[in-house]
């Protein structure tokens, strides 16, 4: 286990990432023998509005078929949705992600450059992020310094620190 986290962090972290896992396992899946999901279905697995999804399909992100007149998406749709929102989670534009989408193409075409693309982008956010806990561990010891001056000067006792 990783230094500092707690075993539900942990089961958490382990989660996500099968989840990851099975996200991207269906978006390179066939379309054609693939379970399909409502627009219901969809907004409450992934806590979208309808509006949400009708968005993405006006950007190009998203692509269900019609059955009588009914939208429906397949796993790979499902896939696709659960890429745009981590997606956007680590900052990317609609554009970005967008082009990474397309970058698979019909027949997985693209899967290297699509890889290389993710590796960029993921090293990037784990440096910002990692850049901004050292500012947040920083900030958390000048406060506590500041703290336990301030109850000393007031006579109060010391507060243990996590």
């Amino acid at each position: 286990m990783a230094q500092g986290r707690t075993p539900e962090a942990a089961e958490r972290q382990a989660a996500a990432t099968e989840a990851a896992r099975q996200a991207l396992a269906d978006h390179m899946s066939d379309d054609k023998t693939s379970e399909l999901f409502g627009v219901t279905e969809l907004c409450k697995a992934f806590d979208v509005t309808p509006r949400t999804l009708r968005f993405y399909e006006d950007k190009g992100l998203l692509s269900p078929r019609r059955i009588n007149g009914t939208r429906v998406y397949s796993r790979r749709d499902r896939a696709r949705l659960a890429l745009i929102l981590r997606a956007k989670v680590i900052g990317s534009s609609l554009a970005e992600i967008k082009q990474y989408l397309d970058m698979y193409g019909q027949a997985g075409e693209g899967r290297q450059q699509q890889l290389r693309y993710v590796l960029q982008r993921t090293d990037a956010a784990i440096a910002e992020l990692e850049q901004k806990r050292a500012h947040i561990e920083s900030s958390l010891v000048e406060l506590r310094i500041i703290n336990d001056n301030v109850r000393r000067n007031l006579g109060l006792p010391a507060v243990e620190s996590s």
